[in-house]
């Protein structure tokens, strides 16, 4: 039965054939790579946990491996003080403004943290603005940027909207009558929210806090640039940097990264299995929005703005920087130029050509094996089709500095041979083929849901007035298939625009870095921050102007067709 399909379907075979090729050489390999090596002896090339004892035995990794864990904790703890208002409110209370709200709350996404960190400094550092009016106003200073302080604070402030926007969604949905009930039985205020609302609204909060917690693990460029090194993923970028890729302790970093990673969904879920959130109405009716008194709405836009402020205080500072000529112990900049987008513009142009070609390259690749998966996965009923899409789908959660590493330990002895022998693993190609693997889970998740939308019918329609399956595909599925096929490739871009783990692991010369990589290396000196923040606001641009693009090409997708988000 499972071979009779394969020789039914020739062509779906070969395509399945040629994607899982591709995702085994330039994902399966380079992790599993990773693996091999953490558990290897370096001299026998025997199988040992030496390695592994050596790391728990070692004052630095252990200190480490436990800061980590405190931050990823931590930064769950704060982004959810900052999201929990902003969705509760928005949801809860009839008020101007909420779509204001609700748009500003997630601006932080736009701009990647390690963009945003040195700005923050000045802001919010020992000697930052805020600190220099507290200390003159009232004689006190705030450790808010101080060592692990600091990353927490970065970290939770630009990545609290993942919470944001899952718990909101997971609010509009609660069954209304539930709340009611509760009501009648004399559960108000607090404690209706503490004992109904919340636990209704758990899904949406853990998988926010669940990406929150990968993606401050996954982040390297923040403790980088605010100096704190001792970390994870500091670390193994250190080792492999310093001592090279023969160092065990990077890999065995790295394994530990993924497995803590693996580990925090594996929690996510079981919290919730066995567990009953289902609605009884269709959709839910969300909470019961009521009017808000007087010192209600009071207290609510005092918190509102004050999280508003913190929302937008990375951007002001990093235009502040990018156009500040000296900032150094003054609440503001001594004067402001234009002379550090002019320098990026002429000294380093290739920053910005090599992000629009690796992204470019990367999206592209993206939601070709994107659309191609989705379809397998959906329109076949080839044996293992949906390996493919757990495959592809497990690249959310290994870190980029985890890929990064397994190209380098997989790719470094191959050499290119046009290219003088040029290892394959400092190839501007390697970057395109890790930045494609790393981001293809944002676009096979667009494509499988414009995929959805579309009915089998118009497919079958077509096949019996004669068309063949490719002809069908290429005139009928993918046309009705491109807003979302365009949101998984604009996604994919501007995601991949501003990735820096990888990209510090495989950037063999200056020439060949992007912009996350140029923003790292003039962000090391202080001389070079403010043309640093001056390649940081390109950055948010494109970032902005892609998320915008987005949104745009859906929403007018979903109003031409009248489609409704895929169940």
């Amino acid at each position: 039965m499972v071979f009779s399909e394969y020789r039914k379907h020739p062509g779906q075979t070969a395509l399945m054939a040629l994607i899982f090729l591709f995702l085994l050489l330039f994902l399966i390999i380079p992790v599993v790579k990773v693996v091999f090596v953490a558990f290897m002896d370096a001299t026998t090339g025997e199988f040992t946990l030496l390695n592994f004892k050596d790391f728990f035995s070692t004052a630095l990794f252990r200190e480490s491996f436990w800061n980590s864990l405190y931050v990823g904790v931590m930064s769950v703890v704060v982004a959810s003080l900052f999201s929990m208002p902003l969705a509760y409110f928005t949801s809860r209370f009839e008020f101007k403004g909420a779509v204001i709200i609700q748009s500003l709350g997630i601006i932080p996404l736009i701009m990647p943290p390690f963009v945003g960190a040195v700005a923050m400094m000045m802001l919010f550092g020992r000697n930052g603005s805020i600190n220099l009016l507290l200390d003159d106003w009232f004689g006190i200073t705030i450790p808010l940027m101080e060592g692990l302080n600091g990353v927490i604070f970065v970290e939770s402030l630009h990545y609290f909207p993942f919470i944001l926007i899952n718990l909101s969604a997971a609010l509009q949905n609660i069954d209304r009558s539930m709340e009611e009930s509760a009501q009648n039985l004399g559960c108000s205020g607090l404690r209706l929210f503490r004992r109904i609302v919340l636990p209704l609204a758990m899904p949406g909060y853990m998988a926010g806090a669940s990406l929150v917690f990968l993606k401050v693990f996954d982040d390297l460029g923040t403790p980088l640039l605010l100096n704190v090194n001792n970390m994870l993923a500091p670390q193994a970028y250190l080792r492999i940097a310093s001592i090279g890729i023969k160092d065990p302790m990077g890999y065995v970093i790295s394994v530990i990264l993924v497995v803590i990673a693996l580990s925090s969904m594996w929690m996510a879920m079981r919290m919730l299995k066995g567990k009953e959130y289902a609605t009884v109405q269709k959709g839910g009716g969300g909470l019961a929005k009521r009017r808000m008194r007087p010192w209600e709405k009071t207290m609510a836009w005092g918190i509102i703005l004050a999280i508003m402020a913190l929302v937008l205080a990375p951007h002001f500072g990093l235009t502040l920087l990018s156009l500040g000529t000296i900032w150094s112990f003054s609440v503001l900049p001594d004067a402001f130029t234009l002379n550090h987008f002019a320098a990026i513009f002429a000294e380093t142009p290739e920053y910005m050509t090599n992000t629009v070609l690796y992204s470019a390259l990367a999206a592209t690749i993206d939601v070709v094996l994107g659309t191609s998966i989705a379809y397998l996965a959906l329109r076949t009923k080839m044996f293992g089709r949906e390996w493919l899409d757990y495959i592809a789908m497990s690249a959310v959660a290994i870190p980029g500095l985890v890929i990064g590493i397994g190209y380098l330990r997989t790719f470094y002895g191959y050499q290119v041979p046009w290219l003088e022998n040029q290892p394959m693993a400092t190839w501007w190609v390697a970057i395109v083929l890790a930045l494609s693997v790393r981001r293809l889970p944002y676009a096979l998740r667009a494509c499988t849901a414009a995929l959805q939308q579309v009915s089998v019918s118009l497919e079958e329609s077509a096949e019996n007035l004669g068309a063949s399956k490719l002809a069908s595909v290429r005139k009928i599925v993918i046309p009705l298939m491109g807003g979302g096929i365009l949101a998984g490739f604009v996604t994919s871009f501007a995601t991949a625009a501003v990735e820096l783990g990888m990209t510090l692991m495989l950037v063999a010369e200056n020439s060949d870095g992007p912009l996350a990589y140029g923003i790292y290396v003039y962000m090391q000196s202080a001389a070079g921050r403010g043309p640093g923040a001056a390649l940081g606001m390109v950055a948010v641009l494109v970032v902005g102007l892609c998320t915008l693009i987005s949104h745009i090409v859906i929403d007018r997708r979903q109003k031409k067709y009248g489609l409704e988000p895929a169940t």
